[in-house]
């Protein structure tokens, strides 16, 4: 491949997850959300280069700003002799997009920006049609936010199952949903999720969401699976803590020779969840990706790691909100039941 680069590793080493369809997810991918701190062609360049290097799977969404300039660099990368069939790209429909008229379009806008005839896999970014500005405040609140309906809901998978149907989506899922919305979706849905993309680092384990989607056959992606060390400034709350700087983290790096972040996605993959680090740092994607074809961490690490989840949500989605006097925590239905409106 004209496009090779020092240091790149071979793609077929890495790990993938096969769904009942045959088809198959790369253990590892490269999220793409960084529109606070880096520009659209720098993302898309990382992009470019993170596939030069050995990454198949890329994490995209709509409202991240970037979707057109990473289709100019998948369109390089094709012209360099990476196939199509040997690419895993995500995308995500944004709550600004859920009604019924607008699913089918949103999804052929991305498909446009991004240069493809299909998607491998396309989930509903958020459960919430609720719209806000890029960058504002999380105290920020949409005039018009609504609570989780599930009809409505319904009626936006419907369109997504319309997609697969179609053909321009081979897979369809969901993301930051709790358990009582999804069991409500797996009951009413004709196609299912295969995904379901939550919020998973060492501090912030979800075992029981995670234990749940598993039981279904669903797989757990995991964003932040660094701790999301560069997350914006507004997203921090005093509480939050650092899975990179917590004492079991770094006696296993320190023991073995690699960085946190090394520890955290080796972690990650070795758990059962499928991470998407975002980086466009060269140094930190390859680190990343050599964490997934490494030797795994002992049972007494895996361990070690096990017992250090704090319960820390770093991403509250706070601007979801739907009326006055709520806090973050009504968004994740913490009573084991939907949050009534």
């Amino acid at each position: 491949m004209s496009g090779f680069v020092p240091d790149s590793i071979d793609p077929t080493l890495v790990p993938v997850y096969r769904f009942p369809t045959e088809a198959t997810m790369p253990k590892i991918g490269l999220g793409t959300f960084g529109s606070d701190k880096y520009s659209p062609q720098q993302i898309a360049d990382a992009v470019r280069d993170a596939v030069r290097s050995g990454y198949r799977h890329v994490d995209c969404a709509a409202v991240y700003g970037n979707e057109r300039e990473i289709g100019g660099a998948l369109r390089d990368l094709a012209a360099e002799g990476v196939r199509r069939d040997d690419l895993w790209v995500t995308s995500k429909l944004w709550n600004d997009r859920h009604a019924e008229e607008d699913v089918v379009p949103a999804c052929r806008q991305t498909l446009a920006n991004l240069g493809l005839d299909h998607l491998d896999l396309y989930l509903v970014h958020w459960p919430f049609p609720n719209y806000h500005a890029p960058g504002v405040d999380v105290s920020a609140r949409d005039p018009h936010a609504q609570p989780y309906r599930h009809e409505a809901f319904m009626a936006t998978w419907r369109q997504m199952e319309r997609l697969v149907a179609s053909g321009l989506v081979r897979h369809i899922g969901t993301s930051n949903m709790t358990i009582p919305k999804l069991r409500l979706l797996l009951r009413d849905a004709a196609i299912r999720p295969v995904v379901d993309q939550m919020e998973l680092h060492p501090h912030f384990q979800q075992p029981e969401l995670f234990d749940y989607v598993v039981s279904e056959g669903i797989l757990p992606v995991g964003y932040c699976p660094l701790g999301s060390p560069s997350r914006p400034e507004r997203d921090r709350t005093p509480n939050d803590t650092s899975d990179m700087d917590d004492p079991a983290v770094l006696e296993i790096a320190d023991r073995r020779g690699v960085t946190p972040a090394w520890v955290c996605v080796r972690w990650a993959i070795q758990r059962g969840q499928v991470p998407i680090p975002f980086s466009v740092k060269r140094a930190q994607y390859l680190d990343s990706l050599r964490a997934a074809i490494a030797d795994p961490l002992s049972e007494g690490e895996m361990a070690a790691l096990a017992a250090i989840d704090r319960g820390c949500r770093l991403i509250k989605g706070q601007v979801f909100l739907w009326k006055e006097g709520q806090t973050w925590e009504d968004l994740w239905d913490p009573h084991g039941e939907i949050t009534p409106p």
